[in-house]
């Protein structure tokens, strides 16, 4: 394993950096490899930052750390994750180590509001309304259920390509497409099991 020092934990950063920020670059497809050099990073004002990082972490905690803040915080400036960063590791970790009830308890959410008359049918929790999006994505901005979720619900049932077709809202949405588009593949989860799981609940709400 590579060891972790300042320049491997600012190499890590700039790399996730790249691929929550940029349509372009995807962290899995280029192995998390970046053009930076220890050069550049010695001339960083804020490198000292990351030698504390290094040393509070190891890599694979620190690729986690990074993950969590990019997701739910602002991780684009190393100075707030030492301030702040720990607040939304422990929310994504939290969320990560109990994903099956997670999930499970965000379906039965959606699935009582169709009970409950908020949706028509269980069909418009992911249907796009008028070129805007699902009912599903704005109960994940008003915080009521998990982005994560959401990213396994949309990978599931596989939506994605026909939001991308239909969605045309474009202010808002396309942070929200990006974020579940970019952050899916760092959920770890047997989709096989979810799917099971999706469709046991639709089974009991037949």
């Amino acid at each position: 394993m590579t060891e972790n020092t300042g320049f491997a934990a600012y190499a890590l950063w700039n790399a996730l950096k790249l691929h929550f920020t940029s349509d372009s670059y995807d962290y899995f497809k280029y192995n998390g490899k970046t053009n930076v050099s220890k050069q550049t990073f010695s001339t960083r004002k804020d490198k000292y930052h990351f030698y504390k990082l290094s040393r509070k972490y190891s890599l694979e905690e620190l690729r986690d750390f990074y993950v969590a803040n990019f997701v739910y915080g602002k991780a684009e400036w190393v100075g707030e994750l030492l301030e702040n960063g720990n607040e939304n590791y422990l929310k994504w970790q939290k969320i990560n180590q109990s994903l099956t009830y997670t999930f499970e308890n965000d379906i039965i959410y959606l699935f009582d509001l169709v009970d409950g008359a908020e949706f028509v049918s269980r069909d418009d929790i992911l249907r796009p309304i008028e070129g805007g999006w699902p009912m599903i994505i704005t109960k994940l901005m008003k915080g009521k259920i998990s982005l994560e979720s959401v990213c396994i619900m949309v990978d599931v049932v596989g939506c994605m390509p026909r939001w991308e077709r239909t969605i045309t809202e474009d202010v808002i949405w396309p942070t929200y497409h990006r974020v579940i588009k970019k952050y899916t593949p760092f959920i770890e989860y047997d989709k096989e099991k979810y799917t099971n799981i999706l469709k046991n609940k639709i089974k009991q709400y037949a």
